[in-house]
């Protein structure tokens, strides 16, 4: 038979991509991403009462966790060395209104959350978000005044609760709802009140996304919404009004940037880090989850390695971190490895 290598060399030019591919120690040593346990977040959610771990249908292996058992998460995340939670809360329907005023009452369920885990693991971060949607009667990330989200109001309201936030253990507030002006306006209540050493992680680009319903069912604000998040998030398609967003939250004094869904906007994630230079996360959605988990389930992906790859996608992508219901998934494999 023909010897082609002479042919082959002089197309390529001698250069060959698979030499560095041929053995696992030579992909390992070349690799230029990798994924680690100190690149997770783990969002869990909360409801009241005591020793309940209640699932959530659409999200498998996702539970809301009364406080207790939000605490075990934590001391579970610490031991498999997951840097931080992100808490979100399903209050009672009675205790939610048009304005979302629970949210500011320092002892609600998100403080006592705080609170609770930051007694029992000291050295694990706790992440909190001041958006009113858990508080809401309408399903909203803000007051509703009439047929409009008011934006002044609201910014007010939140900068509000996330001194309570602070003052209750929150190490870093991410503020998600979008609205004009919010991240000066929480530093400065932040500093005011003398948390000084708390930290911002706006959620800088936050898409009006299809990938949110099964989170709104965990924090069952699904069948409250009125209408839709449209003039507060923003439109899938505009790119560069993303990265004008971003750049006020930093210009306001945001410590970190997070893009919200995440594997959508890889080119936002890329383009947020490369703009700004911040520390960038991103958040694998619940609707992300949910669709990795029941392709697994009906055997069309290997769970394993999809889940896996979608989070080095995001390294790649630039991101320092991400939050991911995979979190305590991934990190037990990690440490297997």
């Amino acid at each position: 038979m023909e010897d082609k290598t002479h042919l082959v060399d002089e197309i390529t030019g001698h250069r060959r991509m698979r030499r560095n591919r041929k053995a696992d120690w030579t992909r390992r040593l070349v690799q230029e991403n990798r994924l680690t346990v100190d690149d997770l977040i783990w969002p869990i959610f909360l409801i009241p009462g005591s020793g309940i771990a209640e699932p959530i249908r659409a999200m498998p292996g996702v539970f809301r966790l009364t406080v207790d058992k939000a605490v075990e998460a934590a001391k579970e995340a610490a031991d498999l060395g997951i840097p931080a939670l992100a808490t979100f809360p399903n209050i009672e329907m009675e205790l939610r209104d048009e304005t979302g005023s629970n949210s500011l009452e320092k002892n609600n369920l998100i403080n006592l959350a705080s609170a609770a885990i930051k007694k029992a693991v000291p050295n694990i971060g706790v992440i909190t978000d001041v958006a009113l949607d858990p508080f809401t009667s309408h399903g909203h990330d803000g007051i509703l005044r009439g047929n409009e989200i008011v934006n002044d109001e609201t910014v007010e309201q939140v900068a509000l609760a996330a001194v309570y936030q602070a003052d209750a253990g929150a190490d870093i507030i991410a503020p998600s709802e979008m609205m004009d002006g919010r991240i000066g306006a929480i530093r400065h209540a932040l500093d005011a009140a003398g948390h000084q050493g708390v930290g911002i992680m706006s959620y800088a680009t936050k898409f009006s996304s299809a990938f949110y319903g099964p989170y709104r069912e965990a924090i069952s604000t699904g069948g409250l919404l009125k209408g839709d998040k449209k003039t507060y998030y923003i439109d899938p398609a505009n790119g560069t009004e993303a990265v004008r967003d971003a750049a006020l939250d930093v210009e306001e004094g945001a410590d970190m940037l997070m893009v919200k869904p995440g594997l959508p906007y890889l080119d936002i994630c890329w383009r947020l880090k490369e703009a700004f230079g911040l520390p960038t996360f991103a958040y694998q959605v619940s609707g992300e989850y949910s669709m990795i988990k029941a392709a697994a389930a009906n055997g069309w992906i290997d769970g394993e390695r999809v889940m896996l790859e979608t989070l080095l996608a995001f390294k790649r992508a630039g991101c320092d971190g991400i939050l991911t219901y995979f979190a305590p998934e991934v990190a037990r494999l990690l440490a297997k490895r």
